[in-house]
């Protein structure tokens, strides 16, 4: 009977690892691919072609540093 037990609570850890390293692999891929779309848009865009003022800013206004479209 203590076998049963045995392979029972055996069973049950090799389980719960397998699930453990599931999440982990689910968790690095997501980790990885979030990193991917964020390289992908930063390389994709054209953050130098903004809509700006031509005017010079003021008192706490924002401006585009040069127009380049």
């Amino acid at each position: 009977m203590s076998k049963a037990i045995e392979k029972t609570e055996l069973s049950e850890r090799l389980n719960w690892r397998i699930v453990s390293w599931l999440l982990v692999g689910m968790g690095a891929l997501v980790f990885v691919g979030a990193n991917v779309h964020l390289v992908h848009v930063a390389t994709g865009s054209q953050p130098e072609c903004v809509d700006h003022l031509k005017a010079e800013g003021s008192d706490g206004t924002y401006r585009a540093a040069a127009s380049a479209c």
